[in-house]
């Protein structure tokens, strides 16, 4: 059933709504960390007297997740040692990234037996977390959940969510605007693993988005986020589709191999818009020489964030540009669109695919 345009602009409230929630506490950084400092904002040098980011009592900081096998969550653990170390009074304890849910478990029940005074976590597996985050939540430690979301909310105090369904409203409203009067535009996407919530709500997103300038989704394909699974579903869509006006593949990741599809078939006619937001696709979109055109971004900030809220927790502090005197349960960042004009502004910000 076609979704209305209240019935959307409702949905996406929420999400704005909760994206405006980081305006006093996102952490710009770079991927580098031997330079990222230069991209932060915030840290206790020089931190004026009386702010939040004034030193404080010595916060010990639990922080783990899965292993860095794809550049986005890489630069998940390295903007989070990024943030951690521009604060004189953050001692971070990172733990090795892992697949394995169980030894994941180990690494929060060690956390929990040291004592730590917040633990950051971005589980491999949400469900399987969600009992030793509530173990921690029951002794007295903060949870900070990143990504993905336990299925009990009482195992975080506060939880960070990229926006995959508004990812999804913003690439299909990107190509609404530029396919603007082509009712009969042919749009394209390649997804990520389809089984993953997280895809299916991009691509709903992505649908509704299309269903309000007349245009729906003419051909499909799934990959699983890697460079291989990119270029392998990016070549059946090429051939299975002799005319294409746009696409939008849901990972820059996997964007690699699409691009490298592309290349081989020798195809230009239409214009492609990736996801996530890698400093590769953004350094393409400004050179402009391509038929990628745009990308929607997914923050590789999450845990840098969530660093900043577990400092704030642990030393009973709240967010200086609210009004609440306590840090809200929940944040979501906005998924916004960059293109040429507006590329300089992300650019810092982005990971390395």
């Amino acid at each position: 059933m076609r979704t209305t345009t209240a019935t959307l602009r409702g949905r996406l409230a929420v999400a704005a709504t909760a994206g405006l929630l980081v305006v006093g506490l996102a952490a710009c950084t770079g991927n580098d960390t031997s330079s990222g400092n230069d991209n932060l904002r915030g840290g206790t040098d020089g931190a004026a007297e009386g702010s939040n980011d004034e030193e404080g009592d010595t916060v010990v900081i639990g922080f783990s997740a899965p292993a860095a096998d794809h550049g986005w969550m890489a630069s998940i653990t390295e903007s989070a040692q990024v943030v951690a170390d521009s604060y004189g009074d953050v001692e971070l304890r990172i733990a090795e990234g892992t697949n394995e849910v169980n030894l994941q478990i180990s690494q929060v029940e060690t956390f929990i037996n040291d004592g730590v005074d917040a633990i950051v976590l971005l589980p491999f597996d949400g469900a399987a977390l969600t009992p030793i985050a509530l173990e921690a939540m029951e002794a007295g430690i903060p949870v900070i959940n990143v990504d993905r979301e336990f299925n009990d909310p009482n195992a975080a105090r506060v939880t960070i969510l990229g926006d995959n369904y508004g990812m999804g409203v913003s690439a299909g409203q990107y190509i609404c605007s530029e396919l603007e009067g082509q009712s009969d535009a042919v749009v394209a996407e390649i997804a990520g693993i389809d089984s993953l919530p997280l895809t299916q709500d991009r691509s709903e997103g992505f649908a509704e988005a299309l269903a309000e300038c007349g245009l729906e989704v003419s051909n499909r394909v799934a990959a699983d986020f890697t460079v291989e699974g990119g270029e392998r579903a990016a070549s059946n869509l090429l051939q299975a589709a002799p005319e294409i006006d746009a696409i939008w593949n849901h990972d820059d990741d996997q964007g690699v191999g699409v691009l490298a599809a592309i290349e081989n078939a020798g195809r230009d006619e239409f214009f492609l818009v990736g996801g996530a937001g890698s400093a590769n696709a953004m350094r393409s979109i400004q050179a402009g020489d391509g038929v990628l055109r745009a990308t929607v971004v997914y923050p590789s900030t999450q845990a840098a964030d969530a660093i900043r809220v577990a400092r704030l927790l642990a030393q009973d502090k709240a967010m200086a540009d609210l009004v609440e005197v306590e840090v809200p349960r929940q944040i979501q960042l906005f998924a916004p669109v960059v293109t040429a004009d507006n590329v300089e502004l992300y650019l810092d910000t982005a990971f390395e695919s």
